[in-house]
């Protein structure tokens, strides 16, 4: 058995120092220090992080630079970025770094340098979108596309369809973008009662080409196609795949030529820039796909080369480390006041949850202290008249990312004025609250009586305190997207570090698969269910089977 985190001299300073920080106010850390901005703030590839509404000070980030130390980050991020088998429950690398590279180095994997593929897929994607939008590939009646549907889940979903809608001020016109994920069938019902089968090209996102929920809507697809095409043979002019299973995608349909490929180094949840990035591309250009891999590939750079205290995402992960496991923090909200972002917070449920969602070491260890806190959130003013009630007034410490735009990408009269009011508005009640005395004051003013001031008190007195950081860039732009994501990419690794995990496997996300796929020859009326089940759920099979 091997130490755990928890036991060492660098934990266990960091439980003293928390200590310190009972009773103390957000608030009167900024009275008593005028320069805490300039103190607790960064800025590198476009984005300006102040972290300064945390509770820290200088012997707390000291504390938990020294804690990256003793975890050996820095020994850490090497053997990411040079392909060791850090995802050793699957003997893999976790290279996606190497998918956005954008200099002439050469990065292994098992000692073969990787970038020649990674270039030629890059380089086939191009090709590809560039015969679509020029009109040269065309429907079997020889009409253009004008409909793309990327079927896939999990990484082959959530990532394209936040950055699809994120960068929609970027789409190139004749292409509507359609995302289909959820087995249920009213997903697919409803997506392709909107198309026309001459002109709708599928995109088919499957490593292995045989994950239940996406092949059982892309074989549906398939036949509501061929409903109108009649002819199997035309099921190539429609259907591309995005996989590593020839023999798979051939037997579909789908000419072997229009397969794209990625590897098994790179994670379902880190593959968005990958050829699962191909929607991504057909909607705004390859280009412009490009300048995205260029933000991820600057803030790589500054994750790999700048100093601890320095570094965006090693500071972003410490302080989720110091929230989570000294704080006692059980939950962080994403909250983006940028409305292109709408789908971010989602998108980082699952690049955070199934990455840090584990409760044993590498060493297979159960750990005992917390780790990754559940991740939520939405579009920041939607939010304000849904949930920040409890943000406000609830009896939960919850850490809140606030992403902020100085400039909308479709700016129209005052309202950005409006939203950035709204979300500075946000962060700093939340950190500042309103005590008793401001409280009676602000109800004296309203020419509230004193007896109804006595009755209103309570219920409209902030305690404040909540921490935060805020991400601020000037305009959502492809690159700022991508180093955006990257920024969230590396701070969960940062994490996984501090915490001994590993972040490239998610066995639970397995374990459901297996139980499902138990299940469904019941469901089917094609057998019995051969695996040990409750009494609950066979009732409810019983049930569902009338």
């Amino acid at each position: 058995m091997s130490i755990l985190v928890s036991n060492t001299p660098a934990w266990q300073a960091l439980q003293q120092h928390q200590k310190q920080w009972t009773g103390v106010s957000l608030r009167h850390l900024f009275d008593a220090d005028s320069s805490r901005f300039s103190t607790y703030s960064v800025e590198n590839s476009g984005l300006l992080l102040d972290y300064s509404r945390n509770y820290l000070n200088a012997e707390t980030r000291t504390l938990l630079l020294a804690l990256a130390e003793q975890m050996q980050l820095s020994d850490w991020i090497k053997r990411l970025y040079q392909g060791d088998e850090v995802n050793h429950t699957e003997h893999r690398a976790a290279l996606h770094m190497a998918l956005r590279h954008r200099g002439n180095a050469v990065i292994r994997v098992n000692g073969k340098d990787v970038m020649p593929e990674v270039q030629s897929v890059l380089q086939r994607m191009k090709q590809f979108v560039t015969a679509v939008h020029q009109g040269e590939w065309r429907g079997f009646t020889g009409k253009r596309i004008e409909s793309v549907v990327n079927i896939g889940i999990g990484g082959s979903d959530l990532g394209p369809v936040m950055v699809t809608r994120a960068l929609k001020a970027y789409h190139i016109g004749g292409l509507r973008i359609h995302f289909v994920s959820n087995v249920d069938s009213t997903h697919l019902m409803e997506t392709i009662a909107e198309l026309n089968p001459e002109t709708t090209l599928f995109i088919i996102a499957s490593k292995t080409f045989s994950t239940q929920e996406t092949m059982l809507n892309a074989n549906s697809a398939r036949d509501w196609f061929l409903s109108h095409a009649q002819n199997p043979a035309a099921v190539a002019q429609h259907f591309v795949a995005i996989s590593t299973a020839k023999e798979r995608v051939s037997a579909f349909g789908i000419d072997t030529k229009n397969m794209f490929e990625f590897w098994d180094w790179v994670g379902g949840r880190f593959s968005l820039w990958s050829a699962i990035g191909l929607p991504i591309a057909l909607a705004i250009g390859m280009e412009q796909f490009e300048e995205f891999l260029h933000g991820a590939y600057l803030m790589d750079e500054h994750f790999y080369h700048a100093p601890f205290d320095e570094n965006l995402p090693v500071l972003l992960g410490l302080i989720g480390v110091w929230n989570s496991s000294f704080l006692g923090a059980a939950t962080q909200v994403i909250l983006p006041y940028d409305f292109a972002l709408e789908h971010l917070p989602a998108y980082l449920q699952q690049l955070k949850m199934e990455s840090l969602g584990k409760r044993v070491t590498r060493h297979g260890d159960v750990v005992d202290y917390a780790t990754c806190p559940i991740i939520w959130g939405a579009a920041g003013n939607n939010g304000q008249h849904a949930f920040y009630q409890l943000l406000h007034q609830g009896t939960h410490l919850i850490p809140a990312d606030f992403i902020i735009a100085a400039h909308s990408q479709r700016p129209l009269g005052t309202h950005q004025a409006a939203t950035l009011s709204n979300a500075l508005a946000q962060i700093l009640a939340l950190m500042h609250g309103r005590n008793a005395e401001e409280t009676q004051t602000a109800l004296r003013a309203s020419g509230l009586s004193e007896q109804e001031i006595v009755q209103q008190l309570s219920h409209r007195t902030f305690p404040g305190n909540q921490p935060s950081n805020t991400l601020l860039y000037q305009r959502l732009s492809p690159a700022i997207l991508g180093a955006l994501i990257a920024l969230y990419e590396h701070k969960v690794f940062v994490q996984s570090v501090c915490w001994d995990l590993n972040p490239f496997d998610q066995w639970g996300v397995e374990l459901g698969k297996q139980v499902a796929n138990g299940l469904l020859p019941a469901l089917l009326g094609q057998g019995q269910v051969t695996l040990p089940i409750d009494g609950s759920t066979q009732a409810l099979l019983q049930r569902l089977a009338r």
